[in-house]
């Protein structure tokens, strides 16, 4: 006859429901249902896997009637967002140039654009850089959506030892499933073709086969079907941009003195653009005591 084994003792099976609440505190808690209705913006955590979109309520964004100087850039990517939504063929695109000229801002600002016209139309997914890898998880859950996706990456570039940018040549039109009918893919860049020059210069020095060499990395920069390029403003197109502000903010002040002082902004910051001009904005406003709060239709 066998005798059954003895029960724990209190103080043993007490120390047991304390460690696994301790464990159950630790684990990383599930990842949140996706709910494609929450919000027109969602930003992407790779962490904990397989990754989440956080709903983002208040997009950071100006109305696209704010910037100016970039009138045919903003016609190009504002057409090509229209027929994205519509469901009509439209192309990825890279948005390269100078600092500070609104390349992120136009992004945005098309995005709202296209949603006045019609409501809920497009979502924005923004993506960090060094989340790439992940695409192939974020395009999985996107791809089941029936809402449409504008993927946005800010300041894509790529160093000498980062690998990252061949995975989003598989994505952007690589691979067997390819980008899913639904999303597209924008990126801003200070670079034309997202990688630095003297890491190009030095592939064609060491390379067995420069050509080859120098081909593979700028393919990257190919799979974007519009290249559109953003340039230092000129004096006229720096003023044009402080006149939109002053009249959107009602900001009352002398034609001549406003000039004069933005040019001495400026000239302090060594250079003219779209963020030069909304920093001195901001600067003037304060110096009024005016919120930069309600825009004026």
């Amino acid at each position: 006859m066998t005798s059954s084994p003895a029960p724990f003792p209190a103080d043993t099976a007490e120390t047991l429901a304390r460690i696994a609440a301790a464990l159950e505190r630790l684990a990383p808690p599930a990842p949140p249902v996706f709910d494609d209705q929450a919000a027109d913006a969602f930003i992407w955590h790779a962490e904990p896997a397989p990754g989440w979109l956080e709903p983002i309520t208040r997009i950071n964004a100006v109305p696209i009637t704010l910037l100016r100087g970039v009138d045919r850039v903003r016609d190009i990517l504002l057409d090509n967002t229209q027929r994205f939504a519509k469901g009509l063929p439209a192309n990825n695109a890279l948005l390269w140039g100078a600092r500070g000229m609104g390349k992120s801002s136009l992004v945005k600002a098309v995005l709202g654009a296209v949603n006045r016209e019609k409501s809920r139309s497009l979502a924005l997914v923004e993506i960090h850089r060094e989340d790439i890898p992940t695409l192939p998880q974020l395009l999985k859950v996107l791809r089941n959506s029936k809402r449409r996706y504008v993927l946005f990456c800010d300041d894509l570039s790529f160093d000498a030892e980062d690998q990252h940018y061949k995975s989003l040549k598989a994505v952007l039109e690589g691979g067997i499933e390819g980008r899913p009918e639904n999303v597209i893919f924008y990126a801003t860049s200070n670079r034309r073709h997202l990688l630095p020059r003297d890491m190009m210069e030095n592939e064609r020095s060491t390379a067995i086969n420069p050509g080859e060499a120098i081909e593979e990395k700028v393919s990257l920069s190919d799979r974007f079907g519009l290249w559109l390029g953003f340039h230092s403003c000129s004096q006229e197109d720096y003023f044009a941009m402080l006149d939109a502000y002053c009249a959107a903010y009602d900001l009352q002040i002398d034609q001549a003195t406003l000039r004069a002082e933005a040019v001495e902004w400026a000239m302090t910051r060594g250079a003219r653009s779209g963020r030069v001009a909304w920093q001195f904005i901001q600067d003037l406003a304060g110096r009024m005591g005016k919120p930069l709060t309600a825009v004026k239709a």
